[in-house]
């Protein structure tokens, strides 16, 4: 088994990677995705986080209101740390259940956006970093309506920084260009990772 973990700044595109490395094949393991199933409804994720900062964090269906909880925890360092608390050990938890359930000989792909952040480097047999710069990725936050130009440095700015992110990196994407682009680097990538198999 090759256990790549796969990071990337907000707007970096690294879900683009993610998407192409599982139609060649690689099991991906995607913290966002396992992030949402830790606290949906009827969880004990979901309760403690209630317990911990209120009913204010629930949406009308009883669901997370993710949206609102990620602009209010990005401007408090201690609530943000408070709610890591609670759903990154779930995560990883799932994760390494997921993994165990996995084929010895796979490539499993861990998808994290925090990885540098969250002290995980070390975890696997090499660390993908998709990488673009700053400019470019507070044009896509925007472009996709998700966020203001204003709220998208922000949450780049509660990441690690781009220096940071690329002095853990086994392995560097280059995401700043077109899809296209980013076909033929995946393809670059997949053969390197594909080496480090044999």
């Amino acid at each position: 088994m090759l256990r790549v973990g796969l990071t990337g700044g907000i707007g970096s595109g690294k879900s683009e990677v993610s998407r192409r490395l599982r139609q060649r094949g690689a099991v991906v393991i995607d913290a966002d995705a396992l992030a949402r199933e830790v606290v949906a409804p009827g969880t004990d994720g979901l309760a403690e986080v209630v317990e911990a900062f209120g009913r204010r964090v629930l949406g009308p269906e009883g669901r997370l209101d993710r949206a609102a909880v990620a602009k209010w925890v990005f401007g408090d360092p201690a609530a943000r740390r408070r709610l890591e608390a609670i759903i990154h050990p779930r995560v990883h938890a799932r994760a390494a259940q997921i993994e165990s359930a996995t084929d010895a000989d796979a490539m499993v792909v861990h998808d994290i956006p925090l990885l540098v952040e969250t002290g995980q480097v070390g975890d696997f047999d090499v660390v993908v970093v998709v990488d673009a710069p700053e400019e470019v990725q507070v044009a896509r936050l925007v472009e996709s309506g998700r966020m203001t130009s204003q709220e998208a440095r922000a949450r780049i700015a509660a990441q690690s920084s781009r220096e940071h992110r690329l002095a853990a990196a086994g392995l560097v994407i280059d995401n700043s260009g077109s899809l296209a682009e980013l076909d033929v680097r995946v393809d670059v990538l997949w053969q390197a990772l594909a080496t480090r198999r044999t």
